[in-house]
């Protein structure tokens, strides 16, 4: 369709022209004193049209003779660049490829030709970023060769480059990467410092996010990283099992770096509900403020969740957390001043009857009834758990108990017995 438009046109122009030339007498008359030039028209107009081209041509012909110096330094920028960005390849290839003295030199030949275009008084747009990360390049070459002088050299030029406005975009790629190579010095406190030079959004990226926990976990900061973890596990980082049982391991390394029971209220407060509901955190910030002779009701109020979550459901604790649950519990039983409560005392006798095969209640039950001095029952509960029990431990301590309650009733025989059964567990 569109040959057969221009076809139309060219006849249309022919008949035209042949319509206008072929029977045009007009004439143009040129004076030029004291000479008189007489000329069709026909001849007029080819003779302007064939000026016009001459002169087209020439001035293009002059054009592109005045542009051969810039078309020559064009040419010798366009071979640089392309030899530049031929040896970024090549170090990069390199890099990943093992063969790191290869990728320093190929990185620094970028360097090099970069500079030789500056000496030229000749510049690049992306110049700052392409010097940047070759730096980056040949600094990343240097450390995996444990080469830190060559690396911190590098390092520092690729700093001073990023600081420029038109490589801003690769500072926190520069800031990531010496955070990343703290970590590996075991420099924990140089990688915070980078990290926290970090833009608030670059901050909390993943990547940043991951550096960050290990040099908190490197630097012995369980809060810092016990906050890290939550954000990654927020971000799909970490999946959920894997997130909660990171955030149960720091947890009880929080309560643990606590030195008195202000420590452990504070240490306690710090982390969340979820966390604070996890068995084995509840149970070691109760211990841990028990040690240091904190508030008894307060450790009991820390357990309760994870006591009301067995009792609505017998298989939510495993029996060490059972029995770990009892300890807890009777630890804050032996404590001067810590008598049994009601409350406490109505929750342990209704989830003892509840589930009267259970030997850890029923245990817990006999020493409540003990630390109540109701001898007689205390002795039937702990009897009864004998024949349950699986914890050696926990049946050494009903012998323990069962002994101590003989000797109140000076019963020897029954209290020597009780105490070599105790011996033999």
């Amino acid at each position: 369709m569109r040959v057969a438009l221009w076809l139309t046109a060219l006849f249309a122009i022919a008949v035209a022209s042949a319509l206008f030339a072929g029977n045009n007498q007009a004439s143009v008359t040129l004076f030029w004193p004291p000479h008189r030039v007489d000329l069709s028209l026909n001849l007029f107009l080819l003779l302007l049209a064939g000026g016009f081209l001459t002169l087209h041509l020439v001035m293009r012909a002059l054009s592109a003779l005045m542009s051969i110096p810039h078309e020559a330094r064009r040419w010798r920028l366009l071979q640089s660049e392309r030899a530049m960005h031929t040896a970024l390849l090549e170090a990069l290839a390199h890099l990943v490829s093992g063969r790191f003295i290869r990728a320093r030199k190929a990185a620094e030949l970028v360097i090099s030709l970069e500079e030789s275009v500056q000496r030229r008084s000749e510049r690049l747009n992306y110049g700052a970023r392409l010097r940047t990360l070759s730096h980056l390049l040949a600094a990343e070459s240097a450390h995996a060769l444990q080469n830190r002088g060559v690396r911190d050299e590098h390092f520092q030029k690729a700093l001073q480059e990023a600081a420029s406005r038109e490589a801003q975009e690769a500072r926190e790629g520069v800031q990531l990467r010496g955070a990343r190579w703290a970590l590996d010095d075991r420099d924990a406190p140089k990688a915070m410092e980078w990290l926290d030079q970090l833009p608030q959004g670059a901050a909390r990226r993943t990547v940043a996010l991951r550096m960050r926990f290990r040099a908190a976990r490197q630097a012995g900061q369980s809060l810092v990283a016990l906050e890290t973890a939550r954000l990654l596990t927020k971000h799909r980082a970490f999946s959920e099992a894997a997130g909660k049982s990171i955030a149960r391991g720091l947890a009880i390394e929080l309560i643990r770096s606590a030195h008195d029971g202000v420590q452990v209220q504070r240490a306690w407060d710090a982390l969340d509900t979820a966390e604070q509901r996890i068995p084995e955190v509840a149970f070691e910030a109760a211990e841990r403020l028990l040690t240091h002779g904190g508030d008894v009701a307060l450790s009991r109020q820390w357990v309760l969740p994870v006591w009301d979550a067995m009792v609505q459901s017998h298989d939510a604790l495993s029996l060490v957390q059972r029995v770990r649950l009892a300890r807890v519990l009777e630890r804050g039983f032996a404590v001067t001043g810590g008598e049994l409560d009601t409350a406490w005392l109505t929750r342990i006798e209704t989830a003892q009857m509840g589930n009267p095969r259970d030997a850890v209640l029923q245990y817990l039950a006999g020493v409540v009834c003990m630390r109540l001095r109701l001898w007689g029952k205390a002795q039937q509960l702990l009897k009864q758990s004998l024949s349950l029990l699986h914890d050696a431990e926990l049946r050494r301590d009903t012998w323990l108990a069962l002994a101590q309650m003989a000797e109140q009733r000076q019963d020897a025989l029954a209290a020597a017995q009780a105490y070599q059964e105790a011996a033999k567990r």
